[in-house]
């Protein structure tokens, strides 16, 4: 693939991960405990990491996090953001290096450390450990969230043209 046509994609990609927070954002989706969302947007991120490269992956989540933090959100939201999207990307990156795991095992525990980078942040940010009580939920939803973000990837993978992306 060609520089042009890779850069389209990414920005194809890039759009869509913005389209696809913003309309997260939209989604009256509340579990009780702050900082529980359903990571859409990571469907976008797992699909760059599997289809283009680790790289362009990195690019694409924090150009993501710092706009759609901008656009839709606050400075917290873009520190928490970071937080948990580079920490989740790069177990990801290592997990899918290691051929250990699937699409699914790898998004499955992407989703968990993105939620124990934004707890760990969070707890530094209030100087509060008692956070950490929410530990439980946290894994639990990123287990479950990282699932179906996985089985999406999974289907996408399956389904997309592989020489779109090479």
């Amino acid at each position: 693939m060609g520089n042009r046509t890779k850069a389209a994609y990414f920005g194809v990609f890039t759009a869509l991960a913005l389209i696809v927070s913003y309309v997260e954002t939209l989604i009256p989706f509340y579990f009780g405990v702050p900082g529980v969302k359903l990571g859409l947007t990571n469907i976008v991120i797992i699909c760059v990491l599997y289809f283009m490269s680790a790289r362009d992956a990195l690019l694409l989540s924090v150009l993501r996090i710092v706009l759609g933090g901008f656009l839709f959100g606050n400075m917290y939201s873009i520190i928490y953001s970071l937080a948990g999207g580079l920490l989740s990307l790069a177990v990801m990156y290592l997990l899918k290096k290691s051929k250990g795991f699937s699409i699914v095992g790898v998004s499955m525990c992407g989703g968990i450390t993105h939620n124990i980078g934004q707890l760990l942040v969070a707890m530094a940010v209030v100087d509060n450990f008692n956070l950490f009580y929410y530990l439980p939920v946290l894994l639990i939803s990123g287990l479950v969230t990282g699932l179906l973000i996985g089985i999406l990837g999974k289907e996408l993978q399956r389904r997309l043209p592989k020489e779109i992306f090479r």
